[in-house]
């Protein structure tokens, strides 16, 4: 029969087997799925900021090609929520 010493010394080497084993596994599949995942994000944060871009700039250029609509656009957006605020 073995001793309680004993089998408290095994059953830790088992679980430190199990820990290693757990941190292999997240560190090969869950590291790889977030290092994806973040790369993803990224590229479509990318996107997101060149399409805000081109708006940007399509819209500076309708200001400077029409400037007295832009005026009384903003006038009339400004009017409008000076009304909804109060």
């Amino acid at each position: 029969m073995r001793s309680a010493d004993s089998l408290s010394s095994d059953a830790r080497e088992q679980l430190a087997r199990l820990r290693d084993q757990v941190d292999s596994l997240m560190r090969d599949r869950v590291g790889v799925g977030i290092d994806e995942a973040a790369g993803r994000a990224e590229k479509v944060a990318r996107r997101a900021a060149a399409g805000a871009r081109e708006q940007a700039d399509a819209l500076s250029g309708r200001v400077r090609d029409q400037p007295l609509i832009a005026v009384v656009a903003a006038l009339g957006i400004g009017y409008l929520l000076g009304r909804f605020i109060r």
